[in-house]
C-alpha cells in the first residue's frame, strides 16, 4: 500500500441528512481504502434521478448519505490484493459487480451477479463505511457516492476505462443513458424492423431511442408531456412524438392508434410516474409484446393490469442497468462514445460546481434539462 493510502483524507462531498432536508456540501473524512478497495479521487459526476429518489429515502432511508452514483474519476490509492487496478487509472465506479463465474453470470441472460450483486446497505461489504460526517458514519449511495471528492469502492464495483473518453461523456454513460441503451441491446434484443415506444424522454429514455435505432428499429414512438423534447428526441432517433396533454385519448390508445391498431412490439418505461406501466403494457401487441420497467418511483408497490397481462399474452419485466454487464459491456459503450458512434454530447444541458449542488435539484426541473454535469 502506498503512503497515500494509509491516511485519512479531509474532502468536500454532498450529503443528505434526511427526507425533506436540503442537500449540502460538508467536509467529510474518507478513510484508507482496505483489502481489495480502492479509493477514488472523483473528477466529473452527473445526476441522476435516481439520486432524488435516494434523497427522498427510496429505497431504505439511510442518513446521513453521501450522495450521488453517476461519475468518473481517477484511482489515487489501492489496497491489498487488488490485481486490475493501479494509481492513476481512469475509472467508473458502479452499483452493480461482475464477478464472470456465478450461475447468473454465466447464463448470458441477466448483469444481476449473484458473488457481487447490487447493494442497499450503504456500506462496504464488511459490513463498515469508509465516510463520516462529523464524527458520525455517513452512508455510501450503492457502493458510489460520486458526489465527493474522494470515495473508497470495492475492486469488484469498479470499471477501468479508455482514458480517451471525454470526462463528461463518461460520467453520462455511468448509469441513466446507459440503462437505456442497454435496455434495448442486451435486456430485450430489439430486432430490425420492430416499433417500439418509449415513455419519457429524459436520459434514459434518449438512452432508449438510440439503442433501438442502432438495433436497427422501424418505427421509434416517443411519449412525454414535455413539448421542448420533441426535437431533442428526433435527434436521436425518434419517428413519432406524442405529447399526451394536448389529447382526450389515452397513452395506449395514442400509440395504437401510430401501429394501425396493434400496438408496439416493445414499450419502455422511463419516467417512474404512477400509472405509466400500465399504459406501457397496453400499448403492446397481443401475444409478443414486451414491456421493460426502467423508471423508479418513491413507492415499492405499483399496481398492475393483470387481465391485459394474462389474457393479452404480453410480458412485463424489470431492468436494472439495461441488462449491462459493467466489465464485459460498459467497455464497449465507451469504445462508442470515444467513436463518436454515440450522441451523449447532446444529453449535456447544464454543469455546476460541486459546491452548487442544491442547484442541481433546480436545475433539473427545468424544461430544458436532461442531463447536470457536476465538476468535482
Amino acid at each position: 500500500m502506498s503512503k497515500s493510502s494509509s491516511q485519512v483524507i479531509t474532502c468536500r462531498a454532498a450529503v443528505c441528512w434526511g427526507v425533506g432536508e436540503v442537500v449540502r456540501v460538508e467536509e467529510i473524512q474518507v478513510l484508507p481504502p482496505k483489502e481489495g478497495e480502492a479509493r477514488i479521487k472523483m473528477l466529473r459526476a452527473s445526476l441522476c434521478h435516481t439520486d432524488i429518489l435516494l434523497s427522498q429515502g427510496f429505497p431504505v432511508p439511510l442518513y446521513p448519505r453521501a450522495l450521488g452514483h453517476e461519475g468518473v474519476g481517477m484511482v489515487e490509492s489501492v489496497g491489498e490484493n487488488v490485481q486490475n487496478l493501479k494509481e492513476s487509472d481512469i475509472v467508473i465506479p458502479t452499483y452493480l459487480g461482475e464477478c464472470k463465474a456465478c450461475e447468473n453470470c454465466k447464463s448470458g441472460k441477466t448483469n444481476l451477479c449473484e458473488t457481487y450483486p447490487m447493494s442497499l446497505s450503504g456500506i462496504m461489504p464488511d459490513g463498515t463505511s469508509r465516510m463520516s460526517v462529523r464524527g458520525e458514519k455517513l452512508y455510501h449511495s450503492f457502493t458510489c457516492s460520486t458526489w465527493s471528492e474522494y470515495t473508497v469502492v470495492h475492486a469488484n464495483y469498479i470499471v477501468k476505462i479508455d482514458p480517451r473518453i471525454a470526462l463528461s461523456h463518461a460520467s453520462c454513460i455511468s448509469c441513466g443513458y446507459t440503462t437505456g441503451f442497454g435496455a434495448t441491446w442486451k435486456d430485450t434484443k430489439v430486432e430490425k424492423g420492430s416499433s417500439v415506444a418509449v415513455l419519457g424522454l429524459g436520459a434514459v429514455g434518449l438512452g432508449v431511442v438510440e439503442g433501438a435505432r442502432s438495433q436497427g428499429a422501424e418505427k421509434i414512438i416517443g411519449i412525454d408531456k414535455n413539448e421542448k423534447r420533441s426535437a431533442k428526441a428526433t435527434v436521436f432517433g425518434v419517428t413519432d412524438f406524442i405529447n399526451p396533454t394536448k389529447y382526450d385519448k389515452s397513452i395506449s390508445e395514442l400509440i395504437k392508434d401510430l401501429t394501425e391498431g396493434k400496438g408496439v412490439d416493445y414499450a419502455f418505461e422511463c419516467a417512474g410516474a404512477t400509472g405509466l406501466l400500465n399504459e406501457a403494457l397496453e400499448s403492446t401487441k397481443l401475444g409478443k409484446g414486451v414491456t421493460v420497467a426502467i423508471g423508479a418511483e418513491n413507492q415499492h408497490i405499483v399496481e398492475i393490469n393483470f387481465l391485459s397481462l394474462l389474457t393479452g399474452g404480453r410480458t412485463l419485466k424489470g431492468s436494472i442497468f439495461g441488462g449491462i454487464k459493467p466489465q464485459s459491456d460498459l467497455p464497449l459503450i465507451v469504445e462508442k462514445c470515444i467513436k463518436k458512434e454515440l450522441q451523449v454530447e447532446e444529453l449535456l444541458t447544464h454543469e455546476i460546481t460541486l459546491e452548487d449542488i442544491s442547484k442541481a435539484f433546480e436545475l433539473v426541473k427545468q424544461q430544458d434539462c436532461l442531463k447536470v454535469l457536476i465538476k468535482i
